[in-house]
């Protein structure tokens, strides 16, 4: 899917503006494939939103079927990036 049509699909929705203002700024970093790994942290910078409400809105997104999350971790067993995989219809 484009980025134009995610863009599209995800102002059709009901989601709470937190929700959308993240899907955005996920989209921002995303590869052709849809999938990028900012941290929590920089997500919560660029959209001016509390780190309480970056995590609200990404799970409002993956409950709506939005988002996908993949906690990764090293080899070692230390956790590693989130690699978000942004959804659309």
């Amino acid at each position: 899917m484009t980025g134009m049509k995610k863009r599209l699909t995800i102002f059709q929705s009901d989601l709470p503006s937190r929700a959308v203002t993240v899907y955005l700024c996920l989209l921002s970093h995303c590869s052709r494939d849809g999938q990028c790994y900012p941290s929590l942290r920089t997500v919560s910078f660029k959209t001016k939103l509390s780190l309480k409400t970056v995590q609200r809105a990404m799970e409002d997104l993956r409950r709506e079927g939005f988002l996908e999350m993949e906690h990764r971790f090293r080899a070692n067993g230390a956790k590693s990036s989130t690699l978000y995989t942004l959804m659309g219809d």
